[in-house]
């Protein structure tokens, strides 16, 4: 079994990548600032080369939404370098998300950059690109929703969010010594109005609120507009977000 490496060990999608990964019997080092065996800080790349020594295969979980995520490159350029360093890497998988060479969004921007930094290193690289989690759909109607009587949502944007845990399946997948390069995007189940999921969410959580979708301006919200974030051709999710709405209520 490889020894594999998993950034944001710690995070949403991590950890489920992490267990996935253990109980298929490989050892895994999970990393994160407060990781009790492994606590690295990508920022500066301290603890990486201890972490590296002797891994396989890397999974690149961590991200950092602040600030347009500029701290992603950053940290990828650590990790590169400590890559280079340890000499056994032969796979570094990274989970990156649909769209980010259509839509102008900043944070998007960053992540087709440490795309385009990983493609640039002359390591082995798997990039899987994804739709929206239904996580991140829920935490902006929870959001919008602290509203006493409606939930403003932006209007005219279609959405195909995907479970997470289906996304760590995918990756434990290509956890592997043997790079894949850019493989098949993976889409949701589903493509709905992001005001449809609203209320869809908020009946699902017993919340009254007139869902109010509004309009932004912007290059981004076009390029949202347009569907530069979908993969229709690609909606291999099974969870749907009105399950997913569900589940989430039985908490």
């Amino acid at each position: 079994m490889s020894t594999i490496l998993v950034t944001g060990g710690t995070g949403t999608l991590g950890a489920l990548v992490v267990d996935r990964l253990r109980d298929a019997g490989h050892e895994v080092r999970a990393l994160s600032r407060h990781a009790p065996d492994h606590p690295v800080d990508l920022t500066d790349g301290g603890g990486l080369d201890a972490a590296m020594a002797g891994a396989e295969v890397v999974v690149h979980c961590a991200s950092d939404t602040r600030g347009g995520g500029k701290g992603d490159e950053i940290a990828t350029r650590h990790l590169i370098d400590a890559a280079r360093r340890a000499g056994t890497v032969t796979n570094i998988v990274y989970i990156s998300i649909v769209g980010v060479d259509l839509v102008p969004l900043g944070y998007y921007r960053t992540k087709l950059q440490v795309e385009r930094l990983l493609e640039a290193s002359g390591l082995g690289l798997t990039i899987l690109r994804t739709t929206q989690f239904h996580d991140l759909v829920a935490q902006l109607v929870d959001t919008a929703a602290k509203l006493p009587l409606v939930a403003p949502v932006p209007g005219g944007v279609r959405v195909q969010p995907i479970a997470v845990g289906e996304v760590a399946d995918r990756l434990a997948e290509l956890a592997v010594p043997t790079p894949s390069g850019r493989v098949t995007d993976m889409g949701g189940p589903e493509i709905h109005t992001l005001p449809d999921l609203a209320r869809t969410y908020l009946a699902a959580t017993g919340r009254r609120r007139r869902v109010i979708p509004f309009p932004l301006a912007g290059k981004a919200y076009a390029g949202f507009k347009r569907g530069g974030h979908l993969a229709p051709s690609h909606a291999v999710g099974r969870l749907t977000f009105a399950e997913f709405a569900k589940l989430k209520a039985q908490r």
